[in-house]
């Protein structure tokens, strides 16, 4: 399953294949690094606004695709809120990977990262911090990164497919 965050709330980009999209529906609560969802309830956050269960869809998808405008290299509030309270996607206990120190995976899955960022005059710079990110996470998420895509609007995205 492709797992697909956006701060687009008229998402209307065509997806090949099974897949569920998280999109700005209400409100959003930030993450309060309360460790609830690694201890109190496994997998899941403990804050009840609809986005609680984004952890265990990582869980279950094959693919992130993280579709957001850039902001500075990295994506938008929105899509940085959602990973966030999908912190529980990862184990509170550590590992060493690549001889540094990351959580340890609760899901068997392995997840392929990509992210397509929008944005007119998006820097070299705001595109390699952007590439670094996606990196990044992919470590911390113990997954493989498929490519950064750019775009200057949000109507350019819609000719591709996912």
């Amino acid at each position: 399953m492709k797992l697909i965050i956006t701060d687009i709330e008229n998402f209307n980009v065509p997806v090949e294949g099974e897949y569920k999209v998280i999109k700005p529906q209400g409100e959003i609560r930030h993450c309060i690094g309360c460790f609830g969802c690694w201890v109190k309830t496994p997998g899941k956050c403990v804050l009840h606004d609809g986005y609680e269960g984004t952890g265990s869809d990582m869980g279950k998808c094959t693919e992130l695709i993280l579709i957001s405008r850039c902001y500075y290299g990295s994506v938008s509030p929105f899509v940085k809120m959602v990973q966030d309270r999908a912190i529980s996607y990862i184990h509170a206990d550590f590992v060493i990977r690549k001889g540094k120190m990351h959580h340890k995976r609760r899901y068997k899955n392995i997840i392929t990262l990509s992210a397509h960022l929008y944005g007119e005059n998006i820097t070299d710079i705001e595109k390699e911090t952007a590439r670094e990110l996606l990196k990044a996470n992919a470590d911390n998420y113990d997954g493989l990164v498929k490519e950064v895509y750019f775009y200057k609007s949000v109507e350019e995205l819609e000719g591709v497919i996912l």
